[in-house]
């Protein structure tokens, strides 16, 4: 197999799937490989993307080999990767812990394609928030191969393919109607005398290991260290992978964060402690307003005063933080 072609899309990114796949001819002599961020809920994008598409469309299947003329795309809550067993290409499909908070994530799929594959690998990053993809797509690079992204002035979630841009030294950028051409004419060219494959750098073989699950605290040493930070996920210590731009992290059970999605994930961290202490506060206010009420009743003046007071005090707590929240 001479090629292989590795699409990462997110938010926005299905009309820009839909524009490439319309443009594929059946005779594409290259498998191509599309993570796109469904989560874990059931999906029914591979009908969506198929009915413009001359090439078959589907989820991959565990083990399936890879061949020429035909799309899969990672289902519902797997990672999917690439391995070569017995000089044939295979899917994996892994419940590996989330990377960038989203399981199938983009990077998992360009890192095991970038050992697998080499200088044959070619990633393409579409639209979508944040910054999915940009490790994988250094990783590819790294290894050889090729990296397009669309161009981000036109696509609707413009931060994934401007982080490519910023952190990887992309071959092209182009409006998501030129990828297509572009994607088949680097397919199609003649082949590369054989040669043998080089080992993929070290980082990308660990970061690898954890994808597949198998990831320790021994390897992580070698790639990364402690940070002053908590996984948001498992509640581990985070180690800051070394040499990173974007700057990202890893706990040692293999949760994946760049530092964007960090911060996004703290930020929804914080709201949920405090709508928990708006809640806390409004009962602590409830209880002592019966707590006043029933001491007034039972001719206590002064008790049911103080609880009254209590009362005015959790009260306007929680309304000093609902309107922080608000703001």
């Amino acid at each position: 197999m001479e090629a292989l072609i590795l699409i990462g899309a997110s938010t926005g990114g299905m009309e820009a799937l839909s524009c490439i796949f319309a443009a594929l001819p059946a005779t594409l002599p290259a498998p191509v490989l599309v993570v796109a961020h469904v989560g874990a809920r059931k999906s029914i994008l591979p009908d969506i993307l198929g009915k413009t598409c001359s090439l078959p469309v589907r989820f991959a299947e565990e083990r399936e080999p890879v061949r020429p003329g035909r799309i899969l795309l990672a289902p519902p809550d797997r990672h999917m990767l690439v391995a070569i067993a017995a000089g044939q290409a295979t899917i994996e499909l892994t419940r590996g812990p989330k990377e960038n908070h989203t399981r199938p994530a983009i990077d998992p799929l360009f890192r095991s394609a970038a050992a697998a594959f080499g200088p044959r690998a070619v990633g393409v990053i579409l639209s979508g928030y944040l910054d999915d993809g940009t490790a994988g797509l250094q990783a590819i690079k790294a290894c050889g191969g090729k990296a397009l992204v669309q161009e981000p002035q036109e696509a609707v979630a413009p931060s994934m393919p401007q982080s490519a841009i910023d952190h990887v030294d992309v071959d092209w950028r182009l409006p998501v109607a030129q990828i297509a051409p572009a994607l088949l004419a680097l397919v199609s060219g003649k082949p590369a005398p054989p040669q043998a494959l080089q080992p993929a750098p070290h980082w990308i073989a660990v970061e690898n290991r954890f994808a597949r699950g198998v990831g320790n605290m021994e390897q992580l040493e070698k790639i990364a260290a402690p940070s002053t930070f908590t996984c948001p996920a498992c509640q581990g210590t985070l180690w800051e992978v070394h040499g990173q731009q974007p700057q990202r992290f890893r706990c040692h059970t293999g949760h994946s964060f760049t530092a964007q999605v960090l911060g996004e994930l703290q930020n929804d961290k914080a709201e949920e402690a405090i709508w928990a202490a708006i809640r806390a506060l409004q009962e602590k206010e409830r209880l002592y307003l019966d707590l006043a009420a029933k001491a007034q009743a039972w001719l206590h003046p002064g008790t049911a005063s103080e609880y009254g007071a209590r009362a005015r005090q959790a009260g306007e707590q929680a309304d000093v933080l609902r309107r922080t929240l608000l703001a």
